[in-house]
């Protein structure tokens, strides 16, 4: 994106970007380690790990659903975010702790932050700009680069620490990153007057219950929710089963909410966009693989030598953050192209591109394993292409689905549509850990984890990665066919 079209974007954008910079820094720098920590440190097996992992990132997609609720009818989005990003930190300080129970502990307060910080920021940037605004799309794909700034540098710093100093360096970096988050988003609070205070002040403080105010039982609920997720982490069958009612809850929800909107068009636009929602499920289940089978892939079948050099296997994770800093600009720059000359594709063709290029990154995996059978070593290009495609899958679909669901949500719903697109990613993430389970190799405790030789184990991934690019591609070109009839519905908006 041209510096022309940047200086145009509201000030308070890059106080946003960068306070999600840093908050994105701490999340991605844990998540590069944890697959990794889990198999090495405590010895768990492939599938464990990967459960593990799955149950922690679908409840970090859960929470928004409720952060985003409480943000829009009692906390306001600047409190919301300051909550989340405190929980946050207290989280990543505690993953320095090599103990078990600690780290359930540490996770479940991840879990919590992220519920009141991550939808109610990016709440905050679609309030930035009118409904019809062009710049919204362009704004929201500079906030998408700051979420990758912080993304691209994590991995290789906390993995550089976790590998030279030990585990514990690694994680109290991610913790450092969340408080630089807090301090830069504090300083925003001027250029966000009346974007994102309680809706209702008064009301907040007033007592409710045993003399105290709502809001402070709403740290109260807080606290105990820290409880239940330190419960729920640990025992992935019965939160699949929770994922699968919750869900069901939000769903009969929604359509309530959709069949009281007296607005058609506000009817139509919330329609598509729950359309899409669901699209979106299966985009993040495949492209979520990155942490999970991709990661141990990278670790064991992958080539990962340069110049006589071995790369750490965490930091490839920051190779897709840094391709999207690298092309953020230009999607966005052709986005506003494309619009000035009215050829901009649809929404829905964007979300379709999205997910048929996810499905032709594992092309490029599944070849790389199938022709390095007789090694089990993959080279690193097969790899890079497959993040590449990855990427520009992401910027299809990620940043436009942002906007997309605050300029098609009703505006008394903005918070809880927002909460229910982390939702979707909720159960993404649940079943990419079931996918994932289907790559392991290795069992649960000492002498059972030892991993076999990589000849044996290249084609267990590559026949998954095949698998995935089969389903991919043919989702993808299934909405390709119902884009325009859902562009359609989405009518002015885009």
């Amino acid at each position: 994106m041209s510096e022309a079209i940047a200086q145009k974007q509201p000030r308070a954008l890059y106080y946003l970007f960068f306070a999600e910079a840093w908050e994105r820094f701490s999340f991605y720098g844990m998540r590069a380690l944890l697959v990794l920590y889990l198999t090495e440190a405590f010895a768990f097996g492939d599938k464990r790990a990967y459960l593990l992992y799955g149950s922690y990132t679908a409840l970090v997609y859960t929470t928004p659903v409720i952060g985003g609720l409480l943000a829009d009818r009692l906390l306001g989005f600047r409190k919301a975010v300051t909550l989340g990003a405190v929980l946050m930190a207290l989280g990543h300080f505690a993953m320095a702790v090599e103990n078990l129970q600690v780290l359930y502990f540490a996770l479940a307060l991840l879990i919590c932050g992220n519920g009141f910080f991550k939808p109610n920021i990016s709440s905050m940037v679609g309030r930035l700009y009118e409904t019809d605004d062009p710049r919204r799309d362009a704004g929201f794909t500079i906030f998408y680069m700051g979420i990758n700034l912080g993304a691209m540098f994590a991995p290789v710093t906390c993995a550089y620490l976790g590998h030279r100093f030990g585990w514990h360096w690694g994680f109290g970096l991610a913790g450092v990153g969340m408080v630089l988050g807090l301090l830069v988003f504090l300083r925003a609070r001027p250029l966000l007057e009346g974007l994102a205070e309680p809706p209702d002040a008064p009301y907040l403080r007033r007592p409710a219950l045993a003399g105290l105010s709502r809001e402070v039982w709403v740290y109260v609920g807080s606290a105990a929710a820290v409880g239940v997720a330190w419960q729920l982490v640990q025992y992935s069958a019965l939160l699949g089963r929770l994922l699968i009612g919750v869900g069901l809850i939000v769903a009969v929800g929604l359509l309530v909410m959709l069949s009281r909107l007296r607005d058609p068009g506000e009817r139509r636009r919330m329609s598509v966009a729950l359309v899409l929602i669901v699209f979106s499920i299966v985009f993040w289940a495949f492209f979520e693989q990155a942490g999970t089978s991709m990661s141990l892939f990278t670790s064991r079948n992958v080539n990962r030598s340069l110049f006589g050099h071995v790369i750490d296997a965490e930091a490839f994770q920051a190779v897709n953050p840094a391709i999207i800093l690298l092309l953020a600009p230009v999607f966005g720059a052709l986005w506003l192209y494309l619009a000035r000359r009215a050829r901009e594709p649809s929404t829905p063709l964007k979300f379709a591109l999205g997910i048929f290029q996810v499905g032709l990154g594992f092309v490029a995996l599944y070849i790389g394993a199938v022709t390095s059978r007789a090694t089990g070593h993959v080279p690193m290009f097969w790899l890079v292409l497959g993040y590449l495609l990855h990427t520009t899958g992401e910027l299809c679909l990620s940043p436009i689905g942002l906007s997309m669901i605050t300029k098609l949500s009703p505006p008394s719903a903005v918070g809880i549509m927002m909460g229910t697109w982390f939702l979707s990613s909720a159960f993404a993430q649940y079943v990419a850990s079931l996918i994932a389970s289907l790559t392991a190799v290795t069992g649960d405790g000492p002498g059972a984890n030892i991993v076999p030789p990589p000849t044996e184990t290249v084609m267990v991934y590559g026949h998954v990665f095949g698998n995935i690019a089969l389903v991919a591609l043919a989702v993808g070109l299934l909405l390709v066919g119902l884009a325009p009839a859902l562009a359609r519905r989405m009518r002015a908006v885009g």
